[in-house]
């Protein structure tokens, strides 16, 4: 396994971040921030990291004209809210884990995983997949179901 990138860690936080603050599907917001600025972002990620992850939400909203939508995972959520840290590390352990075992660069498994159908499984915070292995999310995402 790779170690921790910090970069993409913080890079799918901001993703997070920002779809919760505009009420977006994770892969719509990375549809909005599209391949150019989000690796703008996972390179200057020390930079970004710097500031208050508000300011720098509200700036890439502001300079990719994100607009709200109505999807609300949060307002959605039965149980305890995991915090956008949280699922920013979910979804950089499974994009580490698809880049190693593909030999894709990170920024190609960022754009897969997000546009793949596990974007909406670990969006679904009334389960318990957010919370599995990195091992186990990983296997899943490869066989492309929910293993039993």
């Amino acid at each position: 396994m790779l170690k921790n990138d910090n970069d993409l860690f913080f890079t799918c936080s901001l993703i997070e971040f920002i779809g919760r603050r505009q009420k977006l599907k994770r892969s719509d917001v990375v549809q909005y921030l599209g391949e150019e600025k989000i690796k703008r972002i996972y390179n200057y990620a020390d930079v970004f990291h710097c500031e208050l992850i508000e300011k720098v939400a509200d700036d890439f909203i502001i300079r990719c004209e994100i607009p709200n939508g109505e999807f609300d995972n949060v307002e959605e959520c039965r149980y305890a809210i995991p915090d956008y840290w949280v699922i920013g590390a979910v979804y950089e352990r499974l994009i580490e884990d698809i880049s190693e075992y593909s030999g894709k660069d990170i920024i190609a498994c960022l754009l897969e995983v997000y546009f793949s159908w596990i974007d909406k499984t670990i969006s679904n915070y009334n389960s318990d997949f957010f919370y599995q292995s990195r091992e186990y999310i990983a296997m899943c995402y490869k066989e492309g179901k929910i293993l039993e």
